[in-house]
């Protein structure tokens, strides 16, 4: 396995830069240095001097070529730079929003996790009943609400009416009161997709040769469903959700930015607003590793789950 993994992370590296490239390149295939300059000056009409001086202070004045090796290799070794508007530490600032990201999606990914897979076992259980048809349902109607709904009902109910917590801002020393309805929200929005996925592979295994074996010795349904059923329908369900679990540090931009929580996905949607190329290049490369991360990680829980799978 270890052989396996290492085999995996130089693969990685290529992708990596591969994606540098394209970043660095489709960043400065639409506008020019200068306008860089001109969007970044506090000057409205800031003269050839002050836009010469900025250039040189970022380093957007030497040849692609120097700034393509100079910004790959820096990436490669986490070296983020400033950020091209404010002048702030970039990993500095990703460090700050990782807390706040990682506390809503994580809350909110372990919640919706906990929820889904009982309501799934739940629907697994009277499959073919009114209870399965019914849950279908209200399964379609979750995911036919936009997120945009849900966070403004739930900001109503929870805040408004219920005041259950605030609609705006974090706090890390009350943040029970700030993350709970961000993390309603982030639970919700997902659950119907998740219910409905979880039952698809419960049902799956349901129908095997070895569930009605099972039935055959006279083993309680509770216990096959339990025992049987979901330990074999992990390899599936570890699919769907272990290689997510690295990419959740980055958090929702939806929630964050409707919470006004300052995050990294808040960070990000700033960035991006800006067009903070310094910002936006240091996130995709974030993001890109992250969810490489989560592919090995998917890998290797596939052999500690299942022994007949090996890593080759």
């Amino acid at each position: 396995m270890l052989r396996y993994v290492i085999r995996r992370i130089l693969y990685a590296v290529p992708i990596l830069i591969g994606v540098l490239l394209l970043t660095f390149f489709l960043f400065f295939g639409t506008q020019s240095p200068d306008s860089i300059a001109r969007r970044n000056l506090s000057s409205r009409n800031p003269t050839p001097a002050q836009i010469k001086q900025w250039l040189d202070d970022h380093g957007y004045n030497k040849p692609i070529g120097v700034q393509l090796k100079k910004s790959t290799v820096d990436m490669l070794l986490f070296n983020f730079g400033k950020s091209d508007a404010s002048g702030e530490d970039i990993w500095g600032r990703i460090k700050q929003g990782a807390g706040p990201s990682g506390t809503i999606a994580g809350l909110s990914f372990l919640t919706s996790l906990f929820v889904a897979l009982t309501c799934a076992i739940t629907v697994a259980y009277f499959r073919g009943t009114y209870v399965d048809n019914y849950a279908t349902l209200l399964c379609v109607l979750i995911m036919s609400i936009s997120s945009v709904v849900y966070v403004i009902a739930l900001q109503f109910f929870l805040a408004k009416v219920l005041r259950y917590g605030p609609v705006w801002g974090f706090s890390p020393q009350d943040n029970a009161r700030f993350v709970l309805i961000p993390v309603a929200v982030g639970t919700i929005n997902g659950l119907g997709a998740s219910i409905r996925l979880y039952r698809t592979f419960l049902l799956d295994e349901i129908n095997q040769d070895y569930v009605r074996t099972a039935r055959a010795k006279g083993v309680p349904e509770q216990l096959i469903l339990m025992k049987h059923v979901l330990k074999n329908a992990m390899v599936p369900l570890i699919t769907s959700n272990v290689s997510a679990i690295p990419t959740l540090i980055l958090g929702g931009l939806l929630v964050e930015s409707f919470f006004g929580i300052p995050g990294l996905g808040t960070y990000t949607v700033d960035a991006i607003n800006s067009q903070d190329f310094a910002i936006v290049r240091a996130m995709v490369f974030l993001g890109t590793l992250l969810y490489i991360i989560g592919n090995i990680l998917n890998d290797i829980c596939y052999a500690l789950v299942d022994p007949r799978i090996r890593l080759e």
